[in-house]
């Protein structure tokens, strides 16, 4: 039986899980076996300049602390699983996902987005939107295109009205 100390420290393990999970809006569990020192620290600096961070837990932990939570994930807690969390819904998947492409250690597992499990084809999905600078230019030409298109209605209008 472990000591009541040791106890004590897996609880608060446990309830740090817990509390990362309920602040943030995306959490992406990924295998990092394989990856180098200095691969890791590249992930996090990446992770980190969009406002997000990992952190490597032991499944049961995890397990104990999602099951508190109500989210069934104990079929993706097999093998080494590092912890990415956000408040951003995208981002963490974005970095994740490019980081795999030229680092194929890394290994996205599954994730829980806006508090709805996503599997792999969903991460996949997810890492396919624009970023939202992207999304926000998309937005900023669309509106540009419909005051171009007013200006030239009301330019032609007050043409044809000179014109009678």
């Amino acid at each position: 039986m472990a000591s009541e100390k040791i106890l004590k420290e897996k609880q608060k393990v446990i309830d740090e899980i817990k509390t990362r999970v309920e602040g943030a809006s995306t959490i992406v569990l990924f295998d990092y076996r394989g990856i180098t020192d200095s691969e890791a620290k590249e992930l996090r600096h990446k992770l980190r300049d969009a406002g997000a961070d990992y952190k490597v837990y032991k499944n049961t932990l995890m397990a104990r602390a999602f099951n508190d939570l109500n989210i069934d994930l104990n079929d993706s807690l097999n093998g080494p699983s590092a912890f990415a969390y956000s408040e951003d819904q995208v981002a963490p998947i974005k970095i994740l996902t490019d980081f795999a492409k030229d680092h194929s250690a890394l290994v996205l597992k599954v994730g829980i987005i806006d508090g709805e499990i996503a599997d792999q084809k969903k991460l996949s999905e997810y890492a396919s939107l624009p970023s939202r600078d992207g999304l926000l230019t998309m937005l900023a030409g669309g509106m540009i295109g419909l005051v171009k298109d007013l200006s030239i209605c009301l330019d032609l209008y007050a043409n044809q009205k000179e014109e009678n």
